[in-house]
């Protein structure tokens, strides 16, 4: 009997599909899409020559990130926006690296949470850098070694990343992107739960599932180690200890997961700072981030911040620093609203550089949304 593509429909309303028939058509679609993702790889290269041959960088931040959002605001489903654009991701990735292979300085080995960020900004398609600190990222980056590094600038729940501020403070690097991720920590063991007697991860990490851990595991030894990548390494080589670390770290090592989102507040969120040597362009969903100096006098830091103010920029990040062996010396980071080519952001940095010791444009960028 000869096999037919669709069946008759129980209900008497017509032939339905087969498995067989279904699977065809996926496979007609697929191949409509390798044409057209290697048709818009083929016209990215083009692009890309236009770029070299005008000296432009062949990273744009702020051009992907707009492209990330034209695709999820084309989107309507049944694929969720976040899906759509974590293909288009790989798909500049990819595009971008038939020209040029990018290295990427991150902090710690492969599936920590900088990491992480990196693979959200930069897709796979990049040469990732693994560095043992933060100072080092910039040093690449400034080096020459690495194109970009992507460093850790706040969290939500224990506030600034205080050595990510110390070398914007004095080394000449400039922010060109954001990464805000999402941080749900995830429980890890080669045991049950009830064998843990001791808990590996970095100080951070295990700070945001205090109250967590307290609770479930109150007799656990709680460990500090370098990097959630090697804490989950770690737990991996014991039968009585676990790790808190990114669920991918978990499937590289092998690892159970015990407990996924123990962090104690939700939506904890970690926002990246990606360095580089240049701004990006304006999209006109920007910020800018600046760093200034200012008289130890009363009343200085309130006229500094009246400036942005008189020119209805809205604030969006103010951090105060130490500065190294300045008793009572302070700088101030902070990040309004707007790219630093408008005409109200030219003239708040015209009026800080009159009123302040020093100002410094740390860089442009695209606002981003969250991640992961």
């Amino acid at each position: 009997m000869a096999h037919s593509d669709t069946a008759r429909d129980s209900s008497g309303g017509g032939r339905r599909p087969t498995l067989a028939n279904l699977r065809s058509r996926i496979d007609t679609v697929d191949r409509q899409l390798v044409r057209l993702m290697n048709q818009r790889a083929e016209v990215a290269r083009e692009i890309g020559h236009l770029k070299q041959s005008t000296g432009q960088q062949a990273y744009d931040p702020s051009r992907e990130e707009l492209v990330l959002e034209r695709v999820a605001s084309a989107n309507a489903g049944p694929l969720s926006d976040e899906s759509v654009k974590a293909v288009f991701r790989e798909l500049i990735s990819g595009s971008r690296a038939i020209e040029q292979h990018i290295r990427v300085a991150h902090l710690g080995p492969a599936w920590t949470y900088s990491h992480l960020a990196a693979l959200h900004r930069f897709g796979s398609a990049v040469d990732f850098v693994p560095v043992a600190s933060i100072s080092a990222a910039f040093e690449e980056v400034l080096a020459g070694h690495s194109h970009y590094g992507v460093v850790p600038l706040e969290n939500s729940t224990d506030g600034r990343i205080a050595d990510t501020l110390d070398n914007l403070s004095r080394l000449p690097a400039r922010i060109c992107a954001e990464v805000p991720l999402r941080i749900h920590h995830t429980l890890l063991a080669s045991c049950d739960r009830s064998a843990v007697r001791e808990v590996y991860s970095r100080p951070q990490a295990l700070s945001q599932c205090r109250n967590w851990l307290a609770r479930h595991l109150p007799s656990a030894r709680l460990v500090e180690v370098a990097s959630t990548s090697a804490a989950a390494e770690m737990a991996a080589g014991r039968d009585d200890a676990a790790a808190i670390a990114s669920r991918q770290a978990g499937v590289h090592y092998g690892l159970a997961v015990l407990a996924e989102n123990i962090e104690d507040i939700a939506g904890n969120t970690t926002r990246f700072a990606v360095i580089g040597h240049a701004d990006s362009a304006r999209t006109g969903r920007d910020k800018t981030s600046l760093m200034f100096e200012i008289e130890h006098k009363p009343g200085g830091l309130a006229d500094a911040l009246a400036i942005p103010k008189r020119q209805k920029l809205n604030l969006t990040w103010i951090e105060s620093f130490p500065l190294a062996g300045e008793a009572g010396g302070y700088v101030f980071f902070v990040e309004l609203e707007g790219h630093r080519s408008d005409l109200r952001v030219r003239r708040a940095i015209a009026a800080l550089e009159k009123r302040c010791k020093r100002v410094v444009v740390l860089g442009s960028y695209a606002v981003a949304a969250a991640v992961g």
